[in-house]
């Protein structure tokens, strides 16, 4: 009976390895626990997590012997196959990424179990068949809480290896000479001002920005110690925030000397506790630049006007509303070519007519803070002009791109109050069927009902056809659409964004474009 009980382990620790691959995914994409965010997702996605079909364990009780070591042999082949054809089907926006981190809980939390079962085998016993059995079917069950145990294990372990890359970026940083550091915050737009100003930048000098969206701790120390060169003039660093304290850590880490604050919104309002802890967390970037640096900060957003810097720098201020700030932009006009505007730089009473792919106001903001640091890191007007120009379309972020006839507007990476109303303005511009196709807006805190109403009040007076995705999550939309007297058979509601696809292209009408506003992580699907 025990070589029997050997084999069925077998079976048992493969479907685990395949089982917790569902659970590591969401503990990656919750950031590992930072901040608990792992714990409130196995608290909101209970059903999901643990209310499953890996509850037949419970079976394991009734059944002794030879009948029993086949009963688990069938339940988990059965559970295994039911899971794969399942997730077959699913289509994850953000795959688990297997990192040297992911493998190392894969190690610690197979030893657990490893050492469970060997328990079980030293002490072996026939009679007590049933409670083995049981015992790991119920250890296999709440693999997701096993696995943020495992976590915590692993706590130390990580802090080591944390120290040792943090050593090294902070060594390669310090030995390149005359290095520029520029650092990039805000609520919204962080990666998109990065991108604009590396390509302005990269005129001149030799820029390097960190890639895609690595504005946390680990992210600009891999991008330092894999792509950082000493062949680089200068070095942008993207830095994001969950709580007040984030950026400080980031800044005394780079040490930046010019920083650039995009916009303060609602991003992230459930960790952050209050607008205000978010204004002061923003400007922990500003307020740790040197007496001899240069922040770029935004005119027409109230709370950086109304915030008191506590560093002597420069302060270089952008409107696209106010001629009185440092850098400003006028004649604005949009088409769906892109967007052309007259940019004037107040102290030296000179002007230049930028041209760029991107679409919209909120790129015309992200554009002038990049080329109001640019100009004052030495740059001509000439330069500035060959760079906004060939600046290039950032992926999901107001991308103008064809899926089959259809014109598609993909704002996807994320949406805020701000830039989804923005998003609406460049929908409402174009000559033809409106459609949107939208899970609301998340991490806004008590006011994310409030926020997500304002939307669907917006999208009543633009858009032809609307798509929601999610029912219980669009809800606070579909309030706002009809407080507006929207039509409602031009509703469509959908749990996956994937069926979007056929839908628009059935509703299709001559020339039709399609906004897709947020695409929420796989942690967010219902």
């Amino acid at each position: 009976m025990k070589l029997y009980f050997l084999l069925t382990l077998i079976v048992l620790f493969f479907y685990l390895i395949f089982d917790s691959k569902k659970a590591m995914h969401m503990l990656q994409q919750n950031w590992y626990n930072e901040g608990n965010r792992y714990c409130k997702w196995l608290f909101s996605n209970f059903d999901k997590a643990l209310l499953n079909l890996d509850l037949l364990f419970i079976v394991f009780f009734f059944f002794r012997g030879i009948p029993l070591i086949v009963i688990v042999v069938l339940v988990y082949l059965f559970l295994y196959i039911f899971k794969k054809i399942s997730r077959s089907k699913e289509q994850s926006k953000k795959p688990l990424v297997i990192t040297a981190r992911v493998k190392r809980l894969f190690v610690t939390m197979s030893i657990l179990y490893i050492l469970c079962a060997l328990v079980f085998v030293i002490k072996f016993r026939d009679d007590y068949l049933y409670i083995y059995y049981f015992i790991l079917g119920l250890l296999v069950w709440l693999n997701p809480v096993i696995l943020l145990i495992t976590n915590y294990i692993n706590i130390p372990v990580e802090k080591c290896v944390f120290n040792h890359f943090k050593r090294m970026a902070t060594n390669k940083l310090n030995a390149i000479t005359g290095l520029k550091r520029i650092a990039v915050t805000g609520s919204y737009g962080k990666t998109s001002t990065k991108n604009i100003l590396n390509e302005i930048l990269n005129v001149k000098f030799n820029s390097y920005a960190t890639e895609k969206n690595f504005n946390t701790m680990n992210g600009l120390m891999i991008s330092i110690n894999n792509k950082l060169d000493k062949f680089n003039d200068v070095f942008i660093a993207e830095m994001g925030a969950f709580t007040r304290g984030d950026i400080q850590e980031l800044c005394d880490f780079v040490k930046p000397q010019y920083g650039i604050l995009t916009i303060i919104g609602t991003a992230h309002m459930d960790s952050f506790g209050s607008r205000e802890n978010i204004q002061k967390g923003k400007f922990e970037l500003i307020d740790s630049l040197p007496d001899d640096g240069i922040a770029v900060l935004n005119y027409d957003d109230e709370y950086q006007r109304s915030y008191k810097v506590k560093s002597k720098c420069k302060k270089v201020w952008v409107s696209i509303k106010d001629k009185n700030a440092d850098v400003y932009a006028s004649d604005i006009k949009l088409s769906n070519k892109g967007t052309s505007f007259k940019c004037t730089f107040k102290d030296k009473n000179e002007s230049v007519n930028l041209e760029t792919k991107l679409l919209g106001d909120a790129n015309v903001y992200n554009i002038l803070e990049a080329v109001a640091l640019a100009y004052n890191l030495g740059l001509t007007l000439e330069q500035i002009e060959i760079g906004v120009k060939k600046v290039s379309v950032i992926e999901h972020r107001l991308e103008l791109k064809k899926y089959g006839n259809v014109n598609l507007i993909d704002d996807a990476y994320n949406s805020n109050p701000v830039g989804s109303k923005m998003a609406l303005d460049v929908l409402g511009m174009m000559d033809g069927k409106k459609i949107i196709v939208t899970p609301g807006m998340i991490e806004l805190g008590s006011d994310t009902y409030k926020y997500n109403m304002e939307f669907g009040t917006y999208i009543a007076k633009v858009c032809d056809e609307v798509i929601l995705i999610g029912e219980e999550q669009t809800k606070p939309i579909m309030d706002g659409l009809r407080k507006e007297k929207y039509d409602e058979k031009k509703v469509h509601i959908l749990n996956d964004v994937k069926l979007a696809f056929p839908l628009m292209q059935e509703l299709r009408d001559g020339e039709t474009y399609v906004l897709i506003e947020n695409d929420l992580p796989d942690i967010f699907n219902e």
